[in-house]
């Protein structure tokens, strides 16, 4: 780690520090023992996650939206950053000595949230989630035409299609671009704002400025979450079950590792 920092981007806010890419193999590890330390609280928020999306995808087909599918599947993944604020709460916990607290101390600390700033990020994500399910439906319509929506709930092929091919390219470009902006802005202002007091517009500038001082390295990390996610999405999500919990651990300590803020205590 580089004794290099900036100065804090707001009020309350941390200095960021310059980190190497060693650091990131050192956040994995311990989001994995965090995991394996305490494995009920990683396992409960996953199961959250995969139900859902096991639920919009039963409510799709029963609704004959399987195109939605596409999307979604791609999007849904925008939302992990929010479901994983237990687990930087768990991490917290584990960084101290002090090891005599109950799930019900986690989700009490995840209720008192409400009161604070995190509710306005749930928003930034939701808002921007449902802008990208919009934008990818336009997508379809505007290579694809009215007619695939028509058809799709019958044959894929389309897909295979030079239209098809296209669309899937382009969507799937504009998806990464999509997905980077809210991993720039998630990356520490969630774990930020469960750590100290600060504004939710203070922690998403902080956030991108985390990218600023270390892009090559948040670059790598933003490819590793989406691989990783990617694979885990694969057979029927479940692989979610543990990449999740290791990827939300893991978060908590490259939050801690790039900013020179003591462990805080959350609200």
């Amino acid at each position: 780690m580089s004794d290099m920092t900036s100065h804090p981007v707001g009020e309350g806010a941390p200095e960021i520090v310059e980190i190497g890419t060693g650091a990131l193999t050192q956040a994995l590890r311990a989001g994995w023992r965090d995991f394996r330390r305490k494995p009920q609280f990683g396992l409960f928020f996953a199961s959250v996650y995969v139900l859902g999306g096991w639920l919009i995808y039963l409510l799709l087909f029963r609704a004959e939206l399987e195109w939605l599918a596409i999307p979604l599947t791609f999007g849904f993944p925008l939302i992990g950053p929010f479901l994983a604020v237990g687990l930087y709460e768990v991490s917290r916990r584990l960084e101290t000595e002090d090891h005599d607290w109950t799930p019900r101390d986690i989700f009490g600390v995840i209720w008192r949230q409400r009161l604070r700033q995190l509710p306005s990020m749930a928003w930034v994500i939701i808002i921007y989630f449902l802008f990208w399910s919009f934008f990818a439906h336009m997508l379809f319509a505007l290579f694809l035409g009215p007619s695939a929506l028509t058809n799709v709930t019958s044959s894929y092929a389309y897909l295979l299609e030079p239209e098809g091919l296209t669309m899937l390219l382009v969507g799937g470009a504009f998806g990464a671009v999509f997905a980077f902006v809210l991993f720039a802005l998630t990356v520490v202002s969630l774990p930020l704002l469960l750590d100290r007091e600060v504004d939710f517009v203070t922690a998403m500038i902080t956030s991108i400025a985390v990218i600023r001082e270390n892009p090559k390295v948040m670059l790598i990390w933003a490819f590793t979450i989406a691989a990783l996610t990617f694979l885990a999405m694969l057979p029927g999500l479940l692989g979610l079950m543990v990449v999740l919990p290791v990827l939300g651990h893991a978060t908590w300590h490259i939050y801690r590792a790039v900013t020179t803020t003591e462990p805080g205590q959350a609200g």
